[in-house]
């Protein structure tokens, strides 16, 4: 069966940087907390012409940096201390976080209401940084490529940031922030593609947050698409 989902259990763990290298790649990573800001100021399609050339961009760089020698030797002089062990790969086409964030926030933005949407990013945005320095530093408890101490700090400050988020119902951002912390710490995959979390956490946070609004509290989320 060529298209599964597979967990990281017994791969070598090998994506961790130096901590120097983490919270450089995470303190950019931060940086696009600006795009839930911008849109929630702004309506959908001006969001999504904004989002499309700069997602575009993303990917060709990415995708291009397989096959133009010197755009790979620059792309990796640039950014290579910053990359984890799948990303530095020359065989195998994978995107990078860059990528898969500008991708995972057109899809919030195109398919789900704004305050769902705004909540689902802002949540990977800030969780993810935050797990990933905390485990970074402190974890001890380790389970694949994670550890207890950093999906623990992904839920307590992902239950703060949905907490924040004006009109998005409690019991709906707990549903958003327990689903978003199981699939970050999984590692997904379809085939030998590897699914980074950028993309994977929020969407399923999204998901996860328009189904409880769709089930439990129908009136509310009419209310969010208005």
């Amino acid at each position: 069966m060529d298209r599964m989902l597979k967990t990281a259990k017994g791969e070598p763990d090998s994506d961790h940087l130096d901590f120097r290298y983490e919270f450089a790649r995470k303190a950019i990573h931060l940086s696009s907390l600006l795009i839930p800001l911008i849109y929630w100021q702004i309506g959908r399609k001006q969001a999504l012409l904004i989002l499309a050339p700069v997602t575009a961009g993303f990917l060709l760089v990415d995708v291009f940096k397989h096959f133009v020698p010197f755009l790979s030797t620059w792309y990796h002089a640039t950014f290579g201390t910053m990359l984890r062990h799948h990303e530095l790969s020359r065989e195998r086409l994978h995107l990078n976080g860059a990528s898969w964030i500008t991708l995972a926030a057109f899809a919030l933005i195109a398919f789900f209401p704004k305050t769902i949407a705004v909540g689902a990013f802002a949540m990977v945005s800030i969780s993810d940084t935050v797990a990933a320095l905390v485990g970074k530093r402190f974890g001890r408890h380790r389970f694949g490529q994670k550890s207890f101490e950093g999906s623990l700090a992904f839920f307590v400050s992902a239950i703060a940031v949905v907490a924040l988020i004006p009109g998005l119902l409690l019991p709906v951002g707990i549903v958003m922030a327990v689903v978003g912390t199981v699939v970050e710490a999984l590692v997904l995959k379809i085939g030998n593609f590897r699914i980074d979390d950028n993309f994977s956490v929020p969407l399923a946070g999204a998901i996860a947050g328009l189904l409880c609004y769709t089930w439990f509290f129908p009136e509310a989320l009419q209310a969010l698409a208005r």
